[in-house]
């Protein structure tokens, strides 16, 4: 969706909406609509519309009321983007090309009217493109959305805005695309497109580059694939020069068959997004680069395929990751961490980082503990927890903390190598995080953000629809904006 602004309401849209906070209304609305709002018990809750048509100026208007909630509050934000989506749910299917949202006595800040803006532009996204016989009515036709009377310093504040939503948008295609459109060639690919000319360093790393460095654990995971695996990393240095950079690391299993040890077949084909923690790490570089940070920011991938041939790799087996550290792969399907571990190991090594966060779709045991309202967040260093916590609130991508200790660890150690890659069946997202630990450096403050109940949707959200929602986009990018940049 296009985002104009404007000072006046243009002759050939016929849609206005107004932002309403809790029990208020905008002045100089016609009577009917008033009273109509009135008699709809219209309260200006979130998320609650009210539509009427009017005529002005000898022309009839479908004039919108969307909710934004109480006038302060700690949820405010996220009020006004629900309120802006709501907006858009409306009339995205309704033949309506554009639409205007009048701003004019609605006393928002520049920054308050560019939220409502992100609400309408996020709740746009949709992933039509291999559907080719929709009905009319069920396809979209809202393209534009006209800003009218916004604040002093709106536009300024939808720049940053606007790079978000490039950011979003990039991982909800990158996580809604099905697994033989993204794989990890063309993973890399499409990152090497979206950020040329941006100004940020990419890195790839193919097969024998990985081998060569000892990668065992992750080309272990791709093994049983046609499709190659790579390691991928994005650089931003827009920071303190010399400054040493912070490092987010995202697994990308660009589909996830559980490999030797199946998943069952009913809702297998949900696993294309288990490369959701990859397609965050790439949506917030995109976001990051896009709105210039003024941080030195890299994002690292590791990206592979779990695929069942004949040359997979079996429960039992033993690999030697990159750190020297030997696995003994228990199950096949707790591949993410074999991922991770040699990506957090290189990019360890790579990059010196002054810290390191990575993000992944890891357990479904967390799913079973957070649901689908927080991504669970486990960290060796309490500032870098809060800092995460805090943007996680700020942004809406909430997280929630979880334990980590030695009486876990004890879980995971093996009979036979170094360590094993599954514990019993209890703890099962702490142990994973338990895994991932023993590959990061001593003195190096680390997080793991456990997002397997947040990258995708069976409903629709607040500001997304069914399917993929962009989770860790923002989160990354509030936590480099408050922390990270002066």
């Amino acid at each position: 969706m296009q985002i104009q602004f404007s000072d006046a309401v243009p002759a050939d849209l016929r849609v206005v909406g107004h932002v309403v906070s809790k029990d208020t209304m905008p002045a100089g609305l016609e009577p009917a609509i008033t009273e109509g709002a009135e008699a709809a018990r219209f309260k200006g809750r979130p998320g609650q519309l009210f539509e009427a048509f009017v005529t002005r100026d000898g022309k009839l208007l479908r004039l919108a009321l969307s909710g934004a909630g109480d006038a302060t509050g700690d949820d405010r934000s996220a009020n006004l983007e629900k309120a802006g989506a709501t907006l858009t749910a409306k009339y995205l299917c309704s033949g309506e090309t554009a639409l205007a949202v009048d701003f004019s006595g609605s006393g928002l800040t520049a920054e308050q009217a560019a939220a409502v803006l992100l609400g309408l532009r996020l709740r746009s996204w949709r992933h039509d493109i291999y559907r080719t016989k929709l009905a009319d009515e069920k396809k979209v036709s809202l393209v534009k959305a006209v800003a009218v009377n916004a604040p002093e310093g709106t536009e300024a504040a939808w720049a940053v805005n606007d790079a978000i939503a490039q950011g979003v948008e990039f991982t909800r295609m990158l996580v809604a695309e099905p697994a033989n459109k993204v794989f990890p060639v063309s993973f890399v690919e499409l990152c090497q497109e979206k950020f040329a000319g941006t100004g940020a360093q990419l890195t790839v790393l193919d097969e024998d580059e990985m081998a060569k460095l000892g990668m065992g654990a992750l080309l272990g995971v791709g093994q049983g694939s046609r499709q190659p695996s790579r390691l991928l990393a994005i650089r931003w240095n827009n920071g303190p020069k010399g400054g040493k950079p912070t490092v987010f690391v995202g697994k990308g299993v660009t589909f996830d068959t559980g490999g030797i040890s199946l998943k069952p077949g009913a809702g297998m084909e949900d696993m294309k997004w288990d490369m959701g923690g990859a397609g965050a790490v790439a949506g917030a570089m995109l976001s990051i680069v896009k709105r210039k940070a003024a941080a030195n920011v890299i994002g690292v991938v590791g990206l592979v395929e779990n695929m069942p041939d004949g040359n997979a790799q079996r429960p039992g087996d033993v690999v030697t990751s990159m750190s020297g550290q030997t696995i003994e792969v228990i199950n096949t399907d707790a591949e993410g961490r074999l991922v991770l571990c040699d990506a957090l190991h290189w990019a360890q090594e790579e990059y010196d980082p002054a810290q390191i966060v990575d993000f992944a779709t890891l357990t479904g045991a967390m799913i079973i503990s957070l649901g689908h309202e927080h991504g669970g967040l486990f960290a060796n260093d309490d500032k870098l927890a809060d800092q995460l916590l805090g943007a996680g609130k700020g942004s809406g991508d909430k997280l929630w903390r979880m334990p980590l200790g030695p009486a876990y660890d004890k879980l995971i150690d093996s009979p036979i190598a170094d360590i094993k890659n599954v514990g019993p069946r209890y703890a099962g997202s702490i142990t994973a995080a338990q895994f991932l630990q023993r590959f990061i450096r001593k003195g190096t403050p680390w997080a793991h953000c456990d997002i397997a109940g947040m990258v995708w949707a069976d409903k629709p959200g607040a500001t997304w629809d069914k399917g993929a929602t962009g989770y860790g986009v923002r989160l990354i990018d509030r936590f480099v904006s408050d922390n990270l940049e002066g």
